[in-house]
């Protein structure tokens, strides 16, 4: 599996568990966007949009463009 494909994976995995987390606890805005240490969230929407934008850098090599 290519790193490209391993990073998709990752981030559905994330996803996965972020929509299950929701299902049984609900999420309000603080636990989303400024969750205490500790937290089920805590880093969790620093880390997929970290993610998400070295795969969108990626693309953007692939294809020969910038953002």
């Amino acid at each position: 599996m290519s790193d490209k494909a391993a990073m998709i994976q990752e981030l559905i995995d994330m996803q996965k568990k972020f929509i299950a987390y929701e299902q049984e606890h609900g999420v309000n805005f603080k636990d989303y966007f400024t969750p205490e240490a500790g937290h089920e969230l805590d880093g969790y929407r620093q880390k997929y949009m970290e993610m998400a934008m070295e795969l969108v850098d990626i693309a953007h090599e692939e294809k020969g463009s910038h953002r």
